[in-house]
């Protein structure tokens, strides 16, 4: 069991770690952030979309952990 925790989080690191080295913009924010010229407004707008997409994840992974831990409590 223990084996497979920790594959799954290796899989959940690694999965977090890729999403922050993509570029996240739609064409259309990229083309109006482009036109600026800014680039660090440009870094700032793709960080606070890997965030808004990361957070729901890390949110369901602490709930399933959650349950998980609740249940194996109660088979003890």
């Amino acid at each position: 069991m223990c084996r497979n925790s920790k594959a799954a989080f290796l899989g959940v690191a690694l999965f977090m770690c890729n999403s922050f080295t993509s570029f996240s913009q739609c064409a259309m924010c990229r083309a109006a952030i482009e036109t600026e010229g800014n680039a660090t407004k440009a870094e700032a707008l793709n960080d606070g979309i890997v965030y808004l997409m990361a957070m729901p994840y890390v949110l369901v992974g602490i709930l399933g952990y959650t349950i998980y831990r609740m249940r194996k409590k109660k088979q003890v």
